[in-house]
């Protein structure tokens, strides 16, 4: 792990190792051990250690109740970057156990193991780390959408809410995700009344079914940590439009597969919820919708960096900050793909560690900026935030500020004329049909 760009640990209190996200977490039984005596020793004096910064290495140490985790990082990501990753990480923990149920756990004896309890859980954390170090969700604290036709779209939103309300017990939340990003979303009265579901919560809730759950139907308990740490929901996930996979010869496959998540307090709803499937199913199958949605999927529903129509421009990131309220409720982002020479594993962290370095710079809590361009030994940058809109952009390495200004300028037309084609809009919640 010594020689690997960034590692993360999970143990307990009691020194108790539970994750590592390389290596086995037995044989670095010894390294946690020292690292929770050095974090015991710094809080009998009355202290909390929070980091150690090295020339070429950055720790991080972050005490969450009776867990520690440590990141060890030698990115360009700052402290609190990092201790935001390690958040998200005790967040994705919490949505299998609860606080409660973790507390609990402890209470009865300090040293559990607790991998009992997070059985096959190794591989969600490892996904949801590998996502941080190339892709936008977690630096930017957002939902990336499929971009889609809005006629498209609109007109599956309305099936996924129709087929909701008139499910009985009706879903609190109901979602439609491909390869892990949103397609869209909505949600019954008394969820939307009760509070705002957070972006991080979705993100956990995209990362832990929405990449693919593969044949058959899911029914399992999770926890929206944001929306109430120590309660249970009960999460439905199934691939809609099986038979035609596996008429075109793709069974098995999930790079096309859209995945449907319903969420609800019913512990006993799995029938309701597999029916609101099966109804959704069969509208989006006779209206052609399905046809229409899996075929935007499988061609790659994703866009170039040249698609704005600005040749200079590499990639970027763009989340609005202002704009219709239906779409302020969900914190989204857009992106185009990474196309080269950002093709390699290499190239795409070493990307994104410009991003999270102009990123700590403009959210400086000492010295905040709202234009920075940065000169890098293969590209220039420029990040840009303003009340309306947060956007970073990477240009080849010969454009200047004002021509950098221009592109993004160039990007911000393009982006307001495809925003229904690159974001969601809410629908109105719906209403639960009466038993």
């Amino acid at each position: 792990w010594r020689c690997r760009r960034k590692h993360v640990f999970v143990l307990s209190e009691a020194g108790k190792p539970i994750y590592s996200r390389h290596g086995n977490e037995e044989a670095l039984a010894a390294t946690m051990g020292v690292m929770m005596a050095l974090v015991s020793f710094i809080q009998s004096g009355g202290n909390a250690i929070r980091a150690i910064c090295s020339e070429d290495r950055t720790l991080v140490f972050e005490q969450r109740g009776p867990l520690l985790l440590v990141s060890v990082s030698r990115t360009r990501q700052s402290a609190a970057q990092l201790r935001r990753e390690l958040a998200f990480v005790h967040e994705q923990i919490l949505s299998l156990l609860t606080r409660g149920g973790i507390a609990r756990v402890f209470a009865r004896r300090r040293g559990y193991d607790l991998r009992r309890l997070l059985a096959g859980a190794e591989a969600v954390l490892d996904r949801l780390l590998s996502g941080a170090a190339a892709d936008g969700r977690l630096l930017l604290g957002a939902a990336r959408c499929l971009p889609l036709p809005a006629p498209l779209r609109r007109a599956v939103s309305g099936a996924l809410r129709r087929a909701a309300a008139a499910t009985v017990p009706a879903p609190a939340l109901a979602l439609l995700a491909a390869g892990g990003r949103l397609v869209t979303a909505a949600r019954q009265r008394a969820l939307a009344e009760g509070g705002r579901l957070c972006a991080s919560d979705l993100h956990l809730l995209l990362n832990l079914l929405g990449s693919g759950v593969g044949a058959g139907e899911v029914w399992t308990p999770v926890c929206l940590p944001r929306f109430n740490p120590d309660g249970y929901f009960y999460a439905y996930a199934a691939a809609l439009g099986e038979e035609e996979e596996e008429e075109g010869g793709t069974r098995g496959s999930t790079s096309g597969a859209v995945t449907l998540i319903l969420l609800s307090t019913e512990r006993e709803g799995f029938y309701a919820a597999a029916g609101c499937r099966r109804h959704l199913e069969e509208t989006l199958r006779v209206q052609g919708w399905l046809g229409e949605l899996g075929a935007a999927v499988r061609g790659g529903a994703g866009y170039g960096p040249t698609r704005p129509g600005a040749p200079e421009l590499r990639h970027f990131l763009y989340k609005p900050l202002e704009g219709p309220e239906e779409m302020q409720q969900l914190p989204q982002f857009t992106s185009p793909e990474l196309e080269d020479p950002y093709t390699s594993e290499e190239e795409q962290h070493r990307l994104f560690d410009l991003y999270h370095y102009l990123h700590s710079r403009v959210h400086s809590p000492h010295r905040p900026l709202r234009l920075l361009y940065h000169v890098a030994e293969k590209e220039t940058l420029l990040a840009w935030v303003t009340s309306k809109f947060e956007l970073y952009g990477c240009f080849s390495p010969l454009v200047t500020k004002a021509g950098a200004i221009g592109v993004l300028t160039k990007l911000l037309r393009w982006l307001k004329k495809e925003e229904d084609w690159l974001f969601i809009r809410y629908p109105p919640p719906y209403c639960a049909a009466p038993a």
